[in-house]
């Protein structure tokens, strides 16, 4: 008998854990019945995989671009100043509870064309859960295997005036989830393609005597298939995005710069329909049962709901209306400093509400460069005292091409 569908649902609590634990506190002041998250499949695409986005409260929609900006704002790659650059990123998940859960990411871009106007890029992340075993039920390990998810993307961007630039990611999603109690059983992950399509804006206002730099960017990541689960019979959407975002960035002094940023966030992924909402009458009434056929329908409805009639829909599905849509939106704050392009200090936080799952905490950060290697660290202080995402760490090394061929270049 295979038990695919309660392994899923372990996993996917394990990958949630964010959300269950600061929530519990929420429900503790007496909202239990409002908690109303919304769900999705392969949870891990949302988090952020870089040092330097992370330690600004999770932002990236319109700061200036780097080699991680694939998961952020794609299009930002078409305005970068180097020829090309690779990262590499670290993170240790939910370090409070285990110790070998972890998210691994590498992206780059190279610059292609006379015309510094065009860049292709690509990424790919690895989220690993760990060693999970199964027993039979008398405590013999019949199982061990490591359940992961994983993605591949590769993008294109370009320059259509001095100021705006358009992007577009294709990816492929993988999740392995799933096992069976007998190694005959035929066993599968989950398959998934989704697109993402961004925008950005860059221009460099004069304010007093100083020239600024004013940026607008905006990110629909994860448009595509459900995710199938199960061969097929669980389907799950994408975690779909949209990310909207502004940079400010003065100068403080010669080589003093800093930068100031807000990020908006939403899910375009349709609310599952709660019983609770539905179903009010009392019990073994013509009434509740009316009410429990719609309940039923509606669920059916969510279940079978093409990923872009969700895209639309979960601008008007919360049960609360209006109100409870703004519930849905996340925001951060964040601030670079920065020195010469050289050295770098970071803050921001990032604010979800308790109903949708009560992330909220603030981060810190730092930077150094030189002219091959930048090493970039991240640090995340949770609000919430309970919450297994406090005091998680992240690292990114980036390598920069222009650099790398001027270091080459001199040594020949």
């Amino acid at each position: 008998m295979r038990n695919n569908i309660l392994f899923r649902a372990v996993a996917a609590a394990v990958t949630a854990l964010a959300l269950a634990v600061p929530a519990a506190q929420a429900q503790d002041n007496g909202v239990k019945d409002e908690f109303n998250p919304i769900q999705t499949g392969v949870t891990s695409l949302s988090i952020a995989p870089d040092a330097r986005g992370a330690s600004m409260g999770d932002i990236g929609a319109a700061t200036d671009p780097d080699a991680n900006s694939q998961y952020w704002n794609p299009s930002k790659y078409a305005f970068a100043y180097s020829k090309g650059a690779a990262s590499l990123s670290y993170t240790p998940w939910l370090r409070k509870l285990v110790n070998d859960i972890f998210l691994a990411n590498v992206a780059g871009y190279w610059k292609i064309g006379s015309g510094d106007n065009q860049a292709l890029s690509a990424s790919l992340r690895y989220f690993s859960l760990g060693e999970v075993t199964s027993n039979n039920g008398v405590d013999d390990i019949t199982q061990s295997l490591n359940p992961y998810e994983m993605s591949f993307d590769i993008g294109y961007s370009r320059k259509l005036s001095e100021k705006f630039s358009m992007g577009v990611v294709f990816r492929y999603i993988y999740s392995d989830l799933g096992f069976n109690d007998s190694p005959a059983d035929d066993q599968s992950g989950a398959s998934a393609f989704s697109a993402d399509i961004s925008g950005y804006f860059n221009t460099y206002p004069i304010i007093g005597r100083n020239e600024c730099q004013w940026s607008w960017g905006w990110n629909i990541s994860n448009i595509g298939t459900k995710v199938s689960y199960n061969h097929g019979d669980d389907p799950a959407f994408l975690p779909t995005n949209l990310r909207l975002g502004t940079t400010f960035a003065f100068p403080l002094a010669d080589y003093h710069t800093l930068a100031l940023s807000v990020d908006l966030n939403k899910l375009l992924v349709p609310t599952r329909p709660r019983e609770k909402d539905y179903v009010t009458a009392p019990e073994n009434t013509p009434e509740n049962l009316e009410q429990q056929r719609e309940y039923t329908e509606a669920l059916e409805n969510w279940e079978n709901m093409s990923p872009i009639t969700g895209i639309f829909k979960s601008f008007s599905d919360a049960p609360g209306g209006f109100k409870e849509e703004l519930k849905e939106i996340t925001w951060s704050l964040g601030a670079e400093y920065n020195y010469n392009q050289q050295f770098f200090l970071r803050a921001g936080y990032f604010y979800e509400n308790a109903m949708k799952g009560n992330r909220q905490y603030f981060s810190v950060g730092a930077g150094f460069s030189l002219n091959v290697v930048r090493l970039d660290a991240a640090y995340m202080l949770a609000t919430a005292q309970t919450s297994p995402l406090d005091q998680t760490l992240r690292f990114t090394l980036t390598f920069d091409m222009d650099g790398l061929r001027d270091l080459f270049g001199r040594n020949r």
